[in-house]
């Protein structure tokens, strides 16, 4: 249930304007210095042959606090988990393979994807020890799953990260996640700044105990049996520790050029609202789904659990020497950059990035209420149950859905990609946040794959309290 501090949060957001997401938990030692250690990129994967990865989930320990070391869950035993860095129409499969003492399943974000290969959170590949779980229908595979990713889609910033019933907050927030980037010819064509100018920023959130081990307030350590959080984090969990590609606060050095920045925010809760100090703007060219239409100027950047936005910053802005610090206006600083020399550049920034696809007249209308009823967290009044389908849209249509919130609930849609109608997020997107007591409509377009999907909270304890729906695409 939410609690008095919780709903008292509210009425600030509803009065003041103030963005209320979680409850903040304190780490039990020193925080680190900002901008004492650079940035880290994650590594490329590798195939093993044409097409084919195989990636294990395993326990690592990393020096992420500077004189401690923090267990982790990583793919590949790293965090953030190895770059898929893949082409469009080159089908790729993943075998996932399950070294933890935890079931896992794996979600593309974002991705059109077969069914039985979205990390639905009862497909689940069984690591050391078989769960003993609540809910009926589960599908367990033994050490490994193949995942198939056609990739028949855009170029666009993916992400992949655990999706296990009930448990997908704690098991994101040791380190089960990735990015995912599909390139296309139709991107590459358009002289944006790539290689070492080209930055992939997982920007999250974490509180650490005195060990320098991760602090979250689980029910049950284990994470086997009994999920949830303590009552007084139901509404989110927020660290105090800002990281970057699992570094706190780096900073990186830069030349006096553009720069293409790749953002996904990856806490389990927490918003940002992203801005560069000393002064400047972004120039926007993609959200969640690829390519806008045509470059955006803006000077923030509001960005909730779950999305993405793609940007240039152009460094030749600021004189050589400069520190630009990328700071989030409702909590802080979040990186810093270095401008260190001019360079030559040749890169640009077309007037037209892609061409216009307009919303196909809808078939259907429907209404989704996200909201605390009866102390859970609910969809239309229901908290999840597996195979109980709330819609069943028809492949290859698009529907207009209108989600309406008593909370910042950030919505996923799995499968399907959507504009927003009537608020200023331009593009194609699979992640909408919707504010307190706000209603906001989306023209929802189903391509792909018949079978069953969901949508569901991306406040991940929003969704391990059961904010979740199935629904069957027909």
């Amino acid at each position: 249930m939410i609690s008095r501090r919780g709903f008292l949060g509210l009425l600030l957001v509803a009065g003041c304007g103030v963005e209320v997401s979680g409850e903040r938990l304190a780490s039990g030692l020193p925080l680190p210095p900002k901008f004492a250690r650079p940035l880290v990129l994650p590594k490329t994967a590798q195939p093993t042959s044409p097409g084919r990865y195989v990636v294990t989930q395993r326990p690592a320990r990393m020096e992420i606090i500077p004189g401690t070391t923090t267990e982790i869950w990583g793919y590949d035993g790293t965090w953030p988990g190895p770059t898929f860095d893949l082409r469009r129409g080159e089908a790729a499969v993943v075998t996932i393979r399950n070294e933890l003492t935890v079931p896992t399943s794996t979600h593309l974000h974002g991705g059109v994807t077969p069914a039985d290969s979205d990390g639905y959170p009862t497909d689940l590949v069984v690591g050391s020890v078989r769960p003993q779980h609540a809910h009926g229908g589960y599908t367990l595979h033994d050490r490994t799953k193949d995942y198939v990713y056609p990739l028949d889609q855009p170029a666009a910033t993916l992400w992949y990260h655990d999706h296990r019933m009930d448990f997908t907050g704690p098991q994101v927030y040791k380190g089960l996640a990735g990015f995912f980037l599909i390139r296309d010819d139709e991107e590459e064509k358009l002289g944006l700044p790539a290689g070492d100018r080209e930055l992939p920023l997982m920007i999250c959130d974490r509180s650490f105990e005195a060990d320098g081990s991760f602090g979250y307030p689980a029910l049950d350590p284990t994470l086997l049996l009994r999920h949830g959080v303590r009552p007084e984090f139901m509404e989110g969990v927020v660290g105090d520790v800002v990281l970057v590609n699992g570094v706190p606060w780096p900073y990186r050095e830069v030349e006096a050029v553009r720069y293409r920045l790749r953002l996904l925010n990856a806490s389990n809760a927490r918003r940002y609202r992203l801005a560069l100090r000393p002064g400047g703007s972004f120039t926007q060219i993609g959200s969640d789904q690829g390519l806008l239409e045509r470059p955006l100027t803006r000077d923030t950047i509001t960005i909730a659990p779950g999305e993405r936005y793609d940007v240039i910053v152009d460094f030749a802005d600021y004189p050589v020497g400069s520190h630009v610090t990328l700071t989030d206006l409702l909590g802080g600083d979040v990186m810093r950059f270095t401008v260190t020399r001019k360079a030559r550049d040749d890169s640009r920034v077309p007037a037209r990035l892609t061409n216009p696809q307009p919303v196909d007249d809808p078939v259907a209308r429907r209404t989704f209420d996200f909201r605390v009823d009866d102390g859970a967290w609910t969809i239309n009044g229901n908290p999840y149950l597996p195979g109980r389908s709330v819609a069943a849209p028809r492949l290859g249509t698009t529907e207009i859905w209108r989600f309406a919130s008593d909370f910042h609930h950030p919505v996923h849609v799995h499968l399907g990609r959507f504009k927003v109608l009537g608020r200023e997020e331009q593009g194609w997107k699979d992640t909408v946040d919707v504010r307190p007591y706000e209603t906001v409509e989306v023209a929802v377009r189903f391509d792909g794959y018949r079978g069953r999907y969901m949508m569901h909270c991306h406040n991940l304890e929003h969704e391990d309290m059961a904010m979740m729906a199935d629904f069957d695409v027909v």
